[in-house]
């Protein structure tokens, strides 16, 4: 089960909810469907690597290192190309704490933050101890 979020610590931060940045860490389909409608009553981009790697997985099947320097570069094209003010729920990203650690230097380099991040059960322990320690992670309480 995922951890409650309540819309006070969420989604009612000061500020255009236009302008919010969220991670989510797990399968969507343990995001209970209150939490996704609010979500999506944000009017946020959703982006996920899946999405954006469509071009290249046609081109040709990926496997191992290379798949993760395609997700790194696709995710990087994005966040570039983005107006730094715009919002957005992110899903299936990051993967490993690598990952999360080169998102974190990108943010950093643009003066941006995330809102919050969002654990499903099966998110990979070492993500959620790295953005409890951020002071990011929404759980229960």
């Amino acid at each position: 089960m995922v951890a409650a979020v309540p819309s006070s610590g969420l989604f009612s931060r000061n500020g255009d909810p236009a302008k919010r940045k969220l991670i989510f860490l797990g399968s969507l389909s343990s995001l209970p469907d209150n939490v996704m409608a609010e979500v999506r009553s944000l009017h946020i981009e959703h982006v996920s690597p899946a999405r954006l790697m469509r071009p290249e997985i046609s081109r040709r099947p990926l496997a191992g290192a290379r798949a993760d320097e395609v997700v790194l570069a696709a995710l990087r094209r994005w966040f570039w190309t983005r107006k730094p003010d715009a919002g957005f729920f992110l899903t299936d990203f990051p993967a490993t704490l690598l990952q999360a650690l080169v998102f974190d230097e990108w943010l950093e380099t643009r003066c941006e933050a995330l809102d919050a991040v969002v654990a499903a059960p099966e998110a990979a322990p070492v993500l959620v101890a790295h953005y409890r320690d951020l002071g990011l992670l929404a759980e229960a309480g």
